[in-house]
């Protein structure tokens, strides 16, 4: 009769490897309030790191090793190597790997005594990049980021890659005595399925999303807990607090020839997609032939629901954004998969706020000739960046990368130039959509 051993290899699954680190999307929220609207990327242990189970003969004990101890002046040199290997310099300071490397050489050349001292050296090294969103955060700073909460139930996903390079998906964080944990979910469990739907291949963004609901209501859960443990379902009651983001009306113009679906999104939090596409689908049925976007004052949120909204109004094949960086992974574009909701024209209200996924979405539009835009130029805030974590259990928060709209225009630092300061004649917008259109057909 065969079961099963866990063998824990060094290092233990709380603590990275060092090498390599494989940056794993996650969904994102601000900072929490204005970091991930520029897009964070959580990085954790690549898969050496994690539990091996294998089937044989019953044994007595599990064999682990004991786990390392990180020296202050590994940690600053860990948050150093981080920064050498991924940092991009979106400035006018032509940060090279050559001086990062005579800095490491002064930071390293005295013992650091405490750990205190070694979280000091490393708030400074980072100061020095003067990269306003690249930082350093305590052990505290970091669980709390990690425990963020975008899907009702109280539970944070991250994307792992398994030996196959297939993605699974894995609680990251939970929040103690919210309704995932008091069900019995645990960090560290993987989501096998959503109320009987597999998850297999789907996005952190995406399971997400199948978690939401309305509040009160149930979700059943399926869960690997640990990769030795057993699989269970679980019933999970939703406690939803994110606030819907939309507020949409229908407007009679021209002496009311004209209706006009008007939505307004203050934000991109978890529920701005679902309460988009409903808005837009009433707007619709109540007889809408164009419609405005109102993004004035809208400074981002979740870049992910960014990405999603703007391809609800995109024909597929549509490029959505392009993202840079030194990473291989950072190199691509990001490109509509899905037929558009609707195809009437689209006016988006823009103003000096209107900031990073607000941007994406405006760029996009604007860019695959969907949408005119009218008021004042955007912000100019399109920034990647990276959450790794040390292995004292803190954090550093690095730029990697930057969007570039799909006109290959850097938002960063230059925001996007609207059509119109005005809002034109609607047979003006028409005619200027058309303009754009045969422009980029030949």
């Amino acid at each position: 009769m065969s079961g099963y051993v866990c063998l824990k290899l060094s290092p233990p699954p709380t603590c990275l490897s060092k090498h390599p680190r494989l940056p794993i999307p996650l969904v994102r929220n601000t900072l929490l309030g204005a970091a991930l609207s520029f897009g964070l990327v959580f990085s954790f242990p690549s898969v050496s790191a994690s539990q091996i189970c294998r089937d044989v003969e019953p044994i007595q004990e599990t064999l682990q090793t004991a786990p390392e101890v990180v020296t202050n002046e590994g940690l600053v040199e860990e948050a150093w190597q981080i920064v050498n290997d991924t940092f991009l310099d979106t400035g006018r300071h032509r940060w090279s790997q050559d001086t990062w490397q005579l800095k490491r050489e002064a930071i390293l050349s005295n013992s650091i005594q405490t750990r205190s001292k070694a979280h000091h050296i490393i708030k400074r090294m980072l100061s020095s990049l003067a990269d306003p969103y690249t930082r350093f955060l305590s052990p505290d700073e970091f669980s709390k980021m990690a425990r963020y909460d975008m899907t009702g139930v109280g539970i944070n996903l991250k994307e792992v890659p398994d030996e196959n390079g297939d993605l699974r998906l894995e609680v990251l964080g939970i929040i103690l005595d919210g309704p995932a944990h008091s069900a019995g979910v645990r960090q560290g469990d993987e989501i096998l399925a959503v109320n009987n739907m597999e998850v297999k291949g789907k996005s952190a963004f995406e399971v997400s999303s199948l978690l939401q609901g309305p509040n009160g209501t149930s979700v059943t859960i399926q869960v690997k807990h640990g990769n030795c443990g057993p699989v269970e379902s679980i019933e999970v009651q939703r406690q939803l607090v994110a606030r819907t983001p939309v507020f949409y009306r229908l407007e009679q113009l021209d002496n009311g020839v004209t209706s006009v679906g008007y939505i307004r999104l203050k934000e991109f939090n978890a529920l701005a997609r679902k309460d988009l596409v409903i808005a837009m689908k009433r707007l619709q049925d109540m007889g809408a032939s164009y419609f405005i976007l109102d993004l004035r004052d809208n400074l981002g949120g979740l870049v992910q629901a960014g990405i999603e909204i703007a391809k609800l109004f995109l024909n597929e094949g549509d490029t959505v954004i392009y993202t840079v960086g030194r990473d291989p992974q950072l190199q691509k574009a990001i490109v509509t998969d899905t037929s558009p909701l609707i195809q009437a024209p689209i006016v988006i209200l823009v103003n000096d706020k209107t900031a990073s996924a607000s941007e994406i979405v405006a760029s996009a539009l604007h860019d695959n000739c969907r949408a005119v835009l009218v008021g004042k130029r955007t912000y100019g805030k399109g920034l990647i960046q990276s959450v790794f974590e040390l292995d004292d259990g803190s954090g550093v928060v690095i730029t990697v990368g930057k969007y570039v709209t799909p006109n290959h225009k850097d938002i960063n630092g230059n925001g996007i130039e609207p059509d119109f300061q005005k809002l034109p004649a609607w047979d003006d917008i028409s005619r200027h959509l058309k303009k754009c259109s045969m422009s980029q057909q030949g």
